[in-house]
């Protein structure tokens, strides 16, 4: 027997999680949604992870795309994270600034980095999608302090040191 989600969830919301978000290109156009369940999986190959849940409208849209972009979002950059995370807005009106990749995929202006990436994998969890993409591409872009969520807010993590590279 494991644990109800509430429970997990209300212990879970100390943990800080690195704010992304995903883009794809979708069947009417380009998809994007706030995710903090990234995660690195593999360097060899390289490997990342993303887990959207059955009831995403964003999941609905990209489950077929074969390829997809994970920008990784920056201190100042919570309003975005909030306009990919507002089901029934359009994501890519402005102020969005972006422009497609060669694949058809947004690219995100003015992220810390980003990752283009290929569908490896898609397995089904619980009740959300694990989708794997095999790293094809990695930039990086604006110099910066992250954006992490914990305890249902949006918080920048400044950096006491040189970061290494």
């Amino acid at each position: 027997m494991t644990v109800d989600a509430r429970a997990l969830r209300s212990v879970l919301r100390a943990h800080p999680s690195g704010v992304t978000v995903l883009t794809a290109a979708g069947p009417r156009g380009p998809v994007g949604v706030t995710v903090t369940s990234f995660a690195s999986i593999s360097a060899e190959p390289a490997l990342v992870a993303v887990a959207l849940a059955d009831t995403s409208t964003t999941w609905a849209k990209m489950a077929r795309s074969e390829h997809f972009a994970i920008h990784l979002l920056g201190a100042g950059q919570a309003a975005m994270a909030t306009r990919f995370a507002t089901p029934g807005v359009d994501r890519f009106a402005p102020p969005t600034a972006w422009h497609l990749d060669p694949y058809g995929v947004p690219y995100l202006a003015a992220c810390l980095g980003r990752l283009l990436c290929s569908r490896h994998s898609t397995v089904r969890l619980g009740d959300h999608h694990l989708l794997v993409g095999a790293v094809e591409q990695v930039e990086h872009g604006e110099r910066g302090d992250g954006l992490v969520h914990r305890h249902g807010d949006l918080q920048p993590v400044t950096t006491p040191l040189p970061a290494r590279t």
